[in-house]
């Protein structure tokens, strides 16, 4: 993997569970374990993302998108997010992907 991949793995971003969470989600990758919950507040209008954090246990890809997804939506709208498709996600990796590993990257999409 490229070094900011594992950067990301290692050292992620916007890791953690937020208290205030106005959403929270949880969602898992069957096909090898992987499992990830999202926590988000929202601004005082409720249709932007204040802050967005996510925990689990993954592996260095679905952690890395977690991660760039986290930094990539904060700010921003709540219908622009919705919309998001895998191929911004592809892009934020900057990697190739198998269709194993795109099952990995999409998680935090899903």
């Amino acid at each position: 993997y490229r070094d900011y991949i594992l950067d990301h793995y290692r050292h992620p971003h916007n890791f953690g569970q937020l208290k205030d969470a106005d959403i929270k989600d949880q969602r898992g990758n069957p096909f090898c374990g992987d499992q990830i919950s999202l926590t988000i507040k929202l601004n005082r209008n409720k249709n932007k993302i204040e802050k967005i954090n996510f925990d689990g246990v993954g592996c260095a890809v679905s952690i890395a998108s977690a991660s760039l997804l986290t930094d990539f939506v904060t700010g921003k709208d709540i219908k622009e997010v919705m919309e998001l498709k895998k191929e911004k996600v592809i892009e934020l990796l900057g990697i190739e992907l198998s269709p194993t590993r795109l099952k990995c990257a999409l998680l935090p999409l899903e």
